[in-house]
């Protein structure tokens, strides 16, 4: 079923850094609306678990996702519905609820966003992820490894 649920998607591209605060949800959410604007089909999935920032970016915070037959349908974003979405920030009771959760968790959602959520047929898939070299990128990877990876896009600061 993951495999299935991936298998539309061209291409998947990871946005990490090394550390916080240097832009990485910025970054994920310009690549994805260029790529639209070029006319792409895009989808962004923000697994930053403890700092899900691209559905207040992106102007959909307050959107709820749905089940259907192949797991979770992400949220459509714009008046186009150009954009697929999908963020521990719409599973929330509130926006700015904190999530505090141990690594095993944290993985498993993780895994699950992989795996459940029906993507469609898009031409990227931008990875957000969260700063640093933590547990949530080896299980990012690890659930990504049987589909073909474009690459990464890796933010830093001259600091």
């Amino acid at each position: 079923a993951d495999r299935a649920n991936l298998a539309g998607v061209r291409h998947i591209v990871l946005v990490l850094s090394g550390k916080g605060g240097v832009g990485k949800s910025t970054l994920s959410t310009e690549l994805a609306l260029a790529l639209r604007h070029a006319g792409k089909r895009v989808g962004i999935l923000d697994v930053d678990l403890c700092g899900p920032s691209i559905p207040r970016m992106l102007r959909v915070q307050d959107s709820a996702v749905h089940q259907c037959d192949s797991g979770w349908v992400p949220v459509f974003v714009g008046q186009d519905k150009a954009i697929a979405l999908m963020s521990i920030g719409f599973l929330l009771e509130r926006p700015d609820d904190a999530v505090v959760w141990r690594g095993p968790k944290k993985n498993a959602l993780i895994k699950q966003f992989v795996t459940d959520v029906a993507w469609g047929d898009l031409d990227f898939l931008i990875v957000d992820t969260p700063p640093g070299t933590s547990d949530e990128h080896i299980s990012t990877v690890e659930a990504l490894r049987p589909h073909q990876l474009l690459g990464a896009v890796l933010v830093t600061t001259p600091q």
